[in-house]
């Protein structure tokens, strides 16, 4: 298990304004319209659903009624809700929501970390649309990987996942060396930013490769953290140009 904690920002000159405003916006997305996680009408009305993206067409479901195979409890989960907006909107608005406490915690402290980085070296405004623009290559990633292997495409996904893992491509190839704090084996210690974010992929790409023969995919949409960390490492080098 690694979790950074830190990294060295000894070299930053430019106040990650654009870093925090989307911290900030996923956080107030949480609170005031997921209601912490609890409204589900919302969240399965403006996350992205497979099925939506291909066939063009807004898919609205009906609730389903599940039985907990231990407790033999029974309970509701909503179905899919109408979208008010372009269906493809919806690759936008997804990565501002989260799944609850635990999901947005760890987004936004890889965010917090790595993000500010980028921000420093791309400039505010090419940051903003770099993040964006990963973020929904993540996204459609995760749809052609549904299609391809034949997952439930009516699955709604959700998460700013993809968009950060765009942000670690970025910064593994523009500070491969940069010194990450981390917690692993139960301490804090000292690596470069490549055996911290090699980890990391490497993790995701055993489990995205690991639902390969699996119909059912998974609850983690790893087609997803691969295509955007992908993305990020093709894409950062043309956003740095002319950047010193």
């Amino acid at each position: 298990m690694l979790m950074p904690i830190g990294d060295d920002n000894s070299d930053r000159r430019l106040k990650p304004l654009i870093n925090y405003l989307l911290i900030a916006a996923n956080i107030f997305v949480f609170i005031f319209f997921q209601g912490l996680g609890t409204n589900e009408k919302f969240t399965y009305a403006f996350s992205t659903v497979p099925e939506e993206i291909v066939s063009g067409k807004d898919v609205v479901t009906e609730d389903q009624m599940y039985e907990d195979p231990v407790t033999g409890e029974r309970f509701r989960v909503s179905g899919l809700q109408p979208t008010p907006i372009s269906v493809y909107i919806t690759l936008i608005t997804s990565m501002f929501m989260h799944g609850g406490f635990t999901h947005i915690f760890g987004n936004m402290l890889f965010l917090m970390i790595f993000g500010d980085n980028i921000e420093n070296r791309l400039g505010h405004l090419r940051y903003l649309i770099f993040y964006l623009l990963v973020g929904i290559i993540a996204s459609l990633a995760h749809v052609f990987v549904s299609v391809s292997l034949g997952s439930s495409t009516l699955i709604p996904s959700l998460g700013a996942s993809g968009a950060i893992s765009g942000v670690l491509g970025g910064y593994l190839l523009l500070f491969p060396k940069r010194r990450v704090r981390v917690v692993m084996f139960y301490q804090i210690m000292v690596v470069p930013a490549i055996v911290a974010i090699g980890i990391w992929f490497a993790f995701q790409l055993i489990n995205g490769i690991g639902i390969l023969g699996s119909s059912q995919g998974g609850g983690v949409a790893y087609g997803a953290h691969i295509g955007g960390f992908i993305a990020g490492l093709f894409l950062i080098k043309f956003f740095a140009i002319g950047r010193r």
